[in-house]
């Protein structure tokens, strides 16, 4: 099978992440957009649905083994939101400050004590496009929502996402740092030990 996977994101900053992590393993990754312009329909109802669906995408159009992660931002004050549309929260075609801006509009009358919130991030690994057993794990990252945004590095809520026992956000880690704490993190760990005890790859 080899060390070569397609990412089912065109996402440069989670591509950057996502290379980051699996470098040791030397495992080489590709974008989807290496073999497609074409997104997949997100239309499931929870991250591992949707996680399934890009996987699946992903695979057929590269033939290559896929991962994909769906994860997104879950705010305790918005029963939950933004959830599965953490990345359309401000409208189909919304960027980061658009979605972030919402976020802090939405939160604006809860005081900070009660801003509670967590990244989470659901992988699937598929070895080709009918796989019928994923390999699936998960990663949850404990945090608040700050008054303001604080940093410039990473992506997506990253400067909102307030790290209590750091007393930075997500946005003001070095990126080492944060690949070792973050959902993300956590998430490839957890699949890279699956792999090599169920595949028996990236050894």
């Amino acid at each position: 099978m080899g060390n070569s996977f397609v990412l089912a994101s065109s996402n440069p900053g989670k591509l950057r992440e996502f290379q980051a992590l699996l470098a040791p393993m030397g495992a080489e990754i590709a974008a989807l957009s290496a073999f497609t312009a074409t997104q997949a329909d997100e239309t499931g109802a929870t991250f591992l649905e949707n996680a399934l669906i890009k996987a699946r995408h992903a695979a057929l159009c590269s033939g290559l083994p896929a991962i994909a992660d769906d994860s997104g931002l879950e705010v305790d004050a918005l029963a939950g939101a933004p959830g599965v549309r953490s990345a359309r929260f401000a409208g189909p075609d919304a960027d980061d400050a658009a979605n972030n801006a919402k976020l802090l509009q939405a939160l604006s009358c809860v005081p900070e004590a009660q801003r509670l919130a967590r990244f989470r991030c659901v992988l699937v690994f598929l070895r080709h496009a009918d796989d019928a057993s994923p390999v699936i794990a998960q990663g949850v990252w404990v945090g608040r929502i700050a008054l303001s945004p604080g940093g410039r590095g990473g992506f997506g809520y990253d400067p909102l996402f307030f790290l209590p026992e750091l007393g930075c956000t997500a946005a003001e880690l070095e990126s080492e740092i944060k690949n070792r704490l973050s959902h993300r993190g956590q998430a490839v760990r957890a699949l890279l030990a699956q792999l090599r005890e169920v595949l028996g790859i990236l050894e």
